[in-house]
């Protein structure tokens, strides 16, 4: 049985706004699996557990470049809040996205490659990176990159340094502006529920059906009336759909008027998206949660044992 440490909890909590009883109970039953404690207790809490799940621990930025119809987005890490803050660092981020927007490398390392000098480092961007690494004492990478080409037009939107979206569109300027500050804080997954990827649906409707189950054995331990087959189904079923509607950018209410969805601001203001990309720093990546007490605890262990 895996050890469950008062950091693991906080890192579960700050996850998913789930009680820290409830967090210590899952991470117990699963054994000390962060991602299978997260289902478990989106499984007994419902969505409020998966509210927090895109909470951020990894630090750096998000720069952006348009010059017309060209344009890039790029996400560079640092370990630290610190260092994502540090001018030299901020710069070597918004060289790297005019470098793709002009240049077009195929990948980081084709990006690393090219001519940039900054800091008295260089003479290439990998060279100015290696250069700060040493400068400032933190490690720091080019993450993931999107060049846009495609002769759509381009509106962007930084929300701060740690949100970034590019949209691609046809119509009016500020609408599509309005569309990126929209992503920003709704963050959709696709433009419509049709293109939703069938991994998130399969997930979604996995979590429906344990939740339904789970209700179901509560039910019978209670003595009370247990829904029909089919209700139950229907009742996935309809949670599926309300998930599609609150993750597709079509469907989402607007965020400078909830009245209408987006989709509706958009045909009033005669204006298409064609696609969008959205950045946030440390989407996906796993940061580190050092237990101090147990770090604390195994240095005077090993004090002791030395003594």
């Amino acid at each position: 049985m895996a050890a469950i440490t008062a950091s693991m909890v906080g890192e579960l909590r700050g996850k998913t706004d789930a009680p820290m009883m409830e967090c210590k109970k899952a991470l117990t039953e699963a054994n000390g699996d962060m991602a299978k404690a997260e289902e478990l207790l989106r499984v007994k809490l419902g969505t409020k557990a998966g509210k927090a799940a895109s909470r951020i621990t990894a630090e750096g930025v998000v720069a952006s470049f348009i010059d017309g119809n060209t344009g890039a987005l790029v996400e560079v890490n640092s370990e630290t809040d610190f260092v994502s803050k540090n001018d030299s660092f901020i710069a070597m981020a918004n060289a790297a996205a005019e470098l793709i927007a002009k240049h077009n490398p195929a990948d980081i390392e084709a990006l690393g490659a090219l001519p940039y000098a900054q800091d008295s480092f260089g003479p290439t961007l990998e060279d100015v990176r290696k250069g700060l690494i040493g400068k400032i004492g933190e490690n720091m990478s080019f993450r993931r990159f999107q060049r846009f080409a495609g002769g759509n037009q381009l509106a962007s939107y930084l929300h701060g340094t740690r949100i970034g979206v590019v949209v691609q569109y046809e119509g009016d300027a500020a609408a599509a502006k309005d569309v990126a500050m929209h992503i920003a804080a709704m963050k959709p997954v696709a433009l419509a529920s049709s293109d939703v990827p069938a991994e998130l649906i399969e997930k979604e409707r996995s979590v429906a059906a344990a939740k339904a189950a789970e209700d179901k054995a509560k039910a019978q331990a209670e003595g009370k009336a247990v829904q029909s087959d089919e209700i139950v189904a229907k009742r996935i079923e309809g949670g599926v759909q309300k998930y599609l509607k609150e993750v597709s950018l079509y469907n989402q209410a607007f965020v400078k008027n909830d009245k209408q969805t987006v989709e509706q601001m958009l045909k009033e203001r005669a204006t298409t998206i064609k696609a969008f990309t959205l950045y946030v720093v440390g989407e996906g990546i796993e940061k580190k949660a050092d237990d101090f007490a147990a770090e604390v605890a195994a240095q005077v262990a090993a004090a002791k044992a030395g003594a």
